[in-house]
């Protein structure tokens, strides 16, 4: 095979009704988590699992995610995820993607941002401390570095609804699981307000992880010039920040 087209990570996904929302559109969080499977195959394919990494006591952290949508998919539809390592800036990881439909047709790209951790000390670790080589791939690109989320300080922000951290959120690492913080985000908009706008992105930035039990305060913005601003804040610091972006019909 040859070694530059390996470098780019191609896998195939499914919407089942189950995977959409009540529009019979797909959620969100679908396309955050068939992202993530189709990295975690990537990372899989060069000889290091999703249990290698763990027993060695190591986690992908996710800092910053920058998606664009073309089409959000319906039930019975197949799709296509490419990824790719861009490199690492430091110690940090940079991930590309884009997502197409049955005929070929690009419905999505993102942007991302990512961290090797030491899950027992919650420590950054640098590249060299994965066993194994992650070459970027570098006939394509979707963007430049996404920066993290900023709501501006002037924006009025609103409680919308609290969460606690229970079973049914947590992934491997006992830590609510990325896809689920965009439910979150999701959770503060209004079933008119969906019926009545199309998402066209999502920009989140993780500041601080979840787990069992926490509770977390869900505030969001009215409609801006750049969408719905969403913060989650926990008893003593700020979870995530994210801009939903819509349009309307």
């Amino acid at each position: 095979m040859d070694k530059t087209s390996n470098l780019l990570w191609t896998e195939r996904f499914f919407v089942h009704a189950s995977d959409t929302d009540f529009r019979s559109r797909v959620k969100l969080s679908y396309l955050l988590d068939i992202m993530q499977r189709a990295a975690d195959s990537a990372v899989s394919s060069l000889g290091l699992d999703m249990e290698k990494i763990i027993e060695a006591r190591m986690g992908w952290m996710v800092i910053t995610m920058k998606l664009e949508i073309k089409r959000l998919p319906q039930p019975n539809e197949s799709l296509t995820v490419q990824t790719w390592s861009k490199g690492t800036r430091g110690a940090l990881w940079q991930r590309d993607y884009r997502i197409f439909d049955e005929e070929g047709l690009e419905i999505a790209v993102a942007r991302s941002i990512w961290a090797l951790v030491d899950i027992d000390k919650r420590k950054i670790l640098r590249p060299s401390a994965l066993p194994v080589t992650v070459e970027p791939y570098l006939a394509d690109s979707v963007g430049n570095l996404p920066d993290k989320v900023m709501i501006p300080d002037d924006e009025p922000l609103e409680e919308a609804y609290r969460y606690q951290v229970r079973y049914s959120g947590l992934d491997n690492n006992g830590h609510l699981n990325n896809a689920r913080y965009v439910d979150l985000c999701c959770d503060a908009l209004s079933l008119e307000e969906w019926e009545e706008s199309e998402l066209t992105g999502l920009h989140i930035t993780y500041a601080q992880e979840a787990t069992f039990g926490d509770e977390i305060a869900v505030w969001r913005s009215a409609w801006t010039g750049e969408g719905i601003y969403v913060r989650g804040r926990g008893d003593r610091h700020v979870c995530f920040e994210a801009c939903l972006q819509l349009a309307k019909p």
